[in-house]
């Protein structure tokens, strides 16, 4: 769904490439340190720490630009937001893997408000039970997918590599670390 049109979203692309402290996480994958495929940062309120993939991190302050959004983010979605993971894919090589967003401090039923900017990606969502049952959509500049219920307990979702993507992509996923 469209939430932010090309007017807003062009812009907000710019500044946050420029912006925001991109760096690579380094995450625990089948045993072993390796750098992330993109590069990521982890913004939020000052007390609200996150850990995947065997790291903790700890938050940037929120961005201008970024705080901004939350009155009409919080409100379209019915739910509140303390932090933001923002993915930065440079071209089609790079991609995030299957997983979940099942961390304890997201709680049982997560609201994951995935914003994405720039470059059209695949997105791609399947069963935990049963991987052939999957699903998929093209996530174009300013459309917004939400996540909620037992999304995150009954499903995988993954951003594969795009061999025609040339362009970049920044992802913003807006999610409540902690009871709210």
């Amino acid at each position: 769904m469209a939430w932010r049109p090309e007017a807003e979203a062009k812009p907000l692309l710019a500044i946050l490439a420029a912006e925001v402290p991109w760096t690579v996480h380094r995450i625990r994958m089948f045993g072993r340190w390796v750098d992330s495929p993109r590069l990521s940062c982890w913004m939020g309120e000052p007390d609200v720490r996150y850990r995947y993939s065997g790291t903790t991190f700890e938050p940037e302050p929120w961005h201008p630009a970024i705080r901004a959004l939350l009155p009409q983010l919080e409100a379209d979605c019915g739910a509140p937001f303390n932090s933001v993971l923002i993915n930065r894919y440079r071209t089609g090589r790079d991609y995030m893997g299957w997983h979940s967003d099942d961390e304890p401090e997201l709680g049982p039923e997560p609201v994951i408000a995935s914003l994405s900017l720039g470059e059209a990606r695949r997105f791609v969502l399947r069963l935990k039970i049963d991987h052939a049952c999957k699903t998929e959509c093209l996530l174009s500049h300013g459309d917004l997918l939400v996540m909620r219920g037992d999304c995150q307990r009954a499903a995988q979702h993954a951003l594969p590599k795009m061999a025609g993507a040339k362009g970049e992509r920044i992802n913003l996923t807006f999610r409540w670390v902690g009871a709210p």
